[in-house]
């Protein structure tokens, strides 16, 4: 019997999701047909250095998911299944406050951590949680029947969660046992037949649409699966031309002729599917919600502490520059300014101003024309790369930014949704996120850190090794 290893469970995980949500939302499969073909012109351009910031092979396959669950009972499980298939919670996302439309959502990613594992398989669920006990958009009586709705439905079934335990032990399944697991847990996100209540439904769609996702059926599903594509304004423009809505515009950083950094995201508008309703009065009848869509991504490189302080003062420059009318009163044309004023056009530049993480590699070549002028492995890095000995080599980021997240939402949201200012919201943090999935939330930044010291650590080995021969 077939024993299935953690990253080939997931291997398999993402791709039974793929050919699920193709089945479901067919204008998907035109997004990952376009995808590819927007990298294959890309590749064929740029040759290797279009494999910067990862294979081809790895970038076809990359997909991300989201889903979206109601209560910290049914995140503890969610994150069970995931850790079945080698996914983590990484990082803490408030979505509550990053937008002005009603989404209140906090959100987590179960991903691999391990480098070697992403490079097997990357695939990601940014999962995201109902805040239903924030006063600002639910009140005390519909806070009450909302728990009571979410308490008393099973998004994951006791097989499913004791098959993923079991997985999660041994680091792995043999091959009945795997085939079953990845049976129930694709199962688990497909979207359900089973009627609507459309009197709930629609009243918790006046507080917000994400809320009605969440709170207003008695399943989960994939929202959105995200292929990775190397170009984005190019698979946004080939969209459009197939006469396939996007959006209004790319979040993230504006395209630009220095370095992609952290997440560029957009996707086409959600399209309305037909779904079963019961109505107030005992009848079930036809009718359509736009609740999903299909998203698309371009990563860059993981920025560090100080590189994050840079960007978020970036983009606060741009908003402060397009309220005051400033520039063209184009967001990406103000972006693209603001950034070429503070951002560097190098990598290097980068590198040696502590602005993004990198793996540090020794460049022998270097180092022999170098001589009797080794230097000493205890030196600077700084030093190090400016006379090429040290080589940066760039840290693709692997999470997400909840501007981002959130302006995806809102441009696929038919509503703003409502909210009360006036009150205090629920307090929610990393510590509390992972006092909710029952395990520890990883800061992206000491997983990338971790990676780069483990680089340098490396490279300084190698130095230390040729200067005592």
């Amino acid at each position: 019997m077939t024993f299935q290893q953690l990253w080939q469970l997931r291997a398999e995980f993402a791709r039974r999701l793929s050919t699920m949500y193709g089945q479901e939302v067919p204008a998907y499969t035109t997004l990952v047909d376009v995808s590819a073909a927007v990298n294959e012109d890309f590749l064929a351009r740029h040759g290797a250095d279009a494999e910067r910031l990862g294979s081809i092979d790895r970038v076809t396959a990359e997909r991300h998911g989201a889903i979206r669950v109601g209560s910290p009972r049914e995140m503890a499980q969610v994150a069970r299944v995931f850790a079945a298939f080698g996914m983590h919670p990484v990082g803490f996302y408030d979505l509550r406050d990053a937008s002005a439309s009603s989404v209140p959502v906090v959100s987590t990613a179960f991903r691999p951590t391990d480098p070697e594992e992403l490079a097997r398989n990357p695939f990601r669920v940014f999962t995201s949680m109902l805040a239903a006990d924030d006063p600002r958009f639910f009140d005390r009586e519909l806070r009450q029947r909302l728990q009571e709705f979410i308490d008393r439905r099973t998004l994951f079934p006791p097989e499913l969660l004791e098959l993923a335990d079991r997985a999660t032990e041994h680091g792995g399944l043999g091959e009945t046992d795997a085939e079953r697991l990845l049976d129930l847990a694709t199962a688990a996100f497909e979207l359900s037949g089973d009627p609507v209540d459309h009197t709930w439904y629609r009243e918790l769609e006046k507080v917000s649409a994400v809320a009605a996702d969440i709170g207003g059926v008695t399943t989960t599903h994939i929202n959105h699966l995200t292929p990775r594509v190397l170009d984005i304004d190019d698979l946004y423009a080939r969209m459009e031309a197939l006469g396939i809505t996007m959006i209004d515009e790319i979040q993230g950083p504006p395209r630009w002729d220095g370095p992609d950094v952290l997440l560029r995201q957009t996707s086409f508008r959600a399209l309305a599917e037909e779904r079963v309703f019961r109505f107030a009065d005992g009848t079930v009848g036809p009718g359509a919600l736009r609740v999903r869509f299909g998203e698309v991504e371009q990563r860059g490189i993981a920025l560090t502490p100080t590189g994050r302080d840079l960007y978020d003062r970036m983009v606060a420059e741009t908003d402060r520059r397009l309220a005051a009318g400033e520039g063209s009163g184009i967001r990406v044309d103000v972006a693209r300014t603001v950034w070429e004023e503070h951002l560097p056009r190098t990598e290097q530049e980068l590198a040696v101003q502590g602005l993004a993480y990198f793996s540090y590699t020794l460049d022998e070549e270097a180092l022999a024309r170098a001589g009797h002028a080794v230097p000493d492995p205890d030196a600077g890095l700084d030093g190090l790369v400016e006379a090429g000995i040290a080589v940066p080599e760039p840290i693709v980021y692997e999470d997400f930014l909840p501007r981002s997240a959130a302006g995806i939402f809102r441009s696929n949201l038919t509503d703003e949704g409502s909210r009360d200012d006036a009150q205090t919201g629920t307090a929610y943090d990393l510590t509390v996120m992972s006092e909710v999935v029952g395990r520890t939330v990883a800061d992206p930044h000491d997983l990338y850190r971790r990676q780069q010291d483990a680089s340098i650590a490396r490279l300084r080995e190698q130095l230390s090794a040729v200067v005592a021969r």
